[in-house]
């Protein structure tokens, strides 16, 4: 946990929440066209927030964490830590995967998701958002808060997909482009996509208790999505072979989370069961048949953290970011990053995506970095793959 002397007070706090109000009066629009792209350093950094469940700020008190240090924390630890994993990450795209404010104890949503976004759009990096099961027990409803969430400063964050709004299930399904660096051959064709669904709340079907799925009409959705994005990198100009890898970011874990523990996970641990839906909707298959997705990121169980790989998928956890959360006392809060990086070609071009990296910051002293592992390497050149 960062000092709790340099946590914020509730006066900064309170220009905090002013200052987002005023950048609120950006179009929308303007920040819908910004074009992402890899960086001169052949390198794309996402960092995942997970499960901030973010209340009313100064007031909010901290779950699990070690009795030096209850006095003192509050949503303003959660605050404080995605200013300094920001600062010392500096990624290319935030990626908040659900519950983002804890609904149940929120007096106004509004105030709760700005405050809880606030880091982000302070850094003025682009991020996005999926909901997740307590975003809306509050005073908004699953539209409501994407509707919210789309008007932000500086989110690429879509309510639905225009193509499919006409039938497709829940609120944040959509999918990002990450072009090839500037000057390169690649700079106008995706070679990494992005996909982000709402992976809904609780079954609302009589017969089948728990956790909400990934429907039909999304994967329909997705399986779309990713033959258009595979003709297009195969097409001209520059056509490319084989598939632009693809990462997906939701809430609930799928079923198939269930197959690792600490011992059998790549890196990471289990420390409580997988809450995932109680039916099994596929859709851990239709990804690993369209083959584009090489990891999927989720968050809900707030103390597992770990990777496993399954018939050539990866299903990771991002680990509880949030104080106001369920947590482990000791166990330090923690966030995801990912990073994609390019091939090198001759004459010091870069080209398509050669590998897939991960690690995790805790949220201690020395913002420690853990678990570094490869997650994908193109193995068509053979390229050896960087270390952290």
């Amino acid at each position: 946990m960062a000092d709790n002397r340099k946590r914020r007070t509730l006066f900064d706090f309170f220009l905090l929440s002013t200052t987002l109000v005023s950048f609120c009066l950006v179009p929308a629009s303007a920040q819908h066209r910004r074009k992402l792209k890899f960086g001169v350093n052949g390198e794309f950094k996402i960092l995942q927030v997970a499960d901030m469940h973010f209340g009313n700020g100064a007031t909010t008190r901290c779950l699990d964490v070690l009795p030096s240090q209850k006095a003192h924390c509050s949503d303003l630890n959660t605050t404080a830590f995605m200013s300094r994993v920001i600062a010392a990450e500096k990624p290319d795209l935030i990626v908040f995967t659900g519950d983002n404010i804890f609904g149940f104890d929120v007096k106004d949503a509004v105030k709760s998701m700005n405050a809880a976004f606030a880091p982000a759009i302070a850094s003025r990096i682009p991020w996005v958002a999926v909901l997740g099961n307590h975003d809306q027990e509050s005073t908004l409803t699953r539209q409501e808060l994407m509707n919210h969430i789309v008007k932000l400063p500086n989110t690429l964050s879509q309510v639905n997909p225009p193509e499919a709004a006409h039938y497709i299930d829940g609120f944040g399904n959509y999918n990002l482009q990450i072009h090839g660096a500037s000057e390169s051959i690649l700079q106008n064709k995706s070679v990494l996509n992005l996909y982000f669904l709402d992976s809904g709340d609780y079954s609302s079907v009589p017969y089948m208790e728990g956790y909400d799925w990934v429907k039909t009409s999304q994967q329909f959705w997705f399986d779309r999505t990713s033959k258009r994005l595979q003709r297009e990198y195969n097409a001209k100009p520059n056509p490319q072979q084989g598939i632009a890898p693809g990462l997906a970011y939701f809430h609930i874990p799928l079923p198939e989370f269930s197959s690792f523990n600490s011992k059998n996970a790549t890196k990471g641990v289990r420390q409580e069961g997988t809450s995932s839906a109680s039916t099994n909707s596929g859709f851990f298959t239709t990804l690993v048949n369209r083959g584009d997705v090489k990891s999927v990121f989720v968050g809900h169980d707030h103390v597992n953290d770990f990777c496993g790989k399954l018939k050539g998928l990866n299903l990771c956890y991002g680990g509880g970011f949030g104080y106001h959360a369920y947590g482990k006392a000791g166990w330090a809060r923690r966030a995801r990053v990912v990073v994609a990086d390019l091939n090198k070609k001759r004459k010091g071009n870069w080209g398509d995506v050669k590998s897939i990296r991960t690690w995790k910051r805790l949220d201690d002293q020395y913002l420690s970095v853990i678990d570094a592992q490869v997650l994908w390497t193109n193995s068509v050149n053979g390229s050896v793959v960087r270390r952290l």
